[in-house]
């Protein structure tokens, strides 16, 4: 149970998914693809936009 756990953290983790956009061998091997990492690196980027946004729009009243 515990190697699912930390599969599924290593799939989500953005250090990994950008490790995973710059692979170009061994694909099968990785805990997550790269076009599925560039979807997390994209989700991650796109969460500290937000609340970046968020927090900026909260103290600059």
């Amino acid at each position: 149970m515990p190697r699912q756990w930390q599969r599924h953290l290593q799939q989500i983790a953005p250090m990994t998914a950008g490790l995973a956009v710059q692979s170009t061998a061994h694909l099968d091997k990785l805990p997550i693809g790269p076009w599925a990492g560039l979807g997390v690196l994209a989700a991650w980027a796109a969460a500290a936009l937000l609340g970046g946004g968020v927090l900026l729009r909260l103290r600059d009243a």
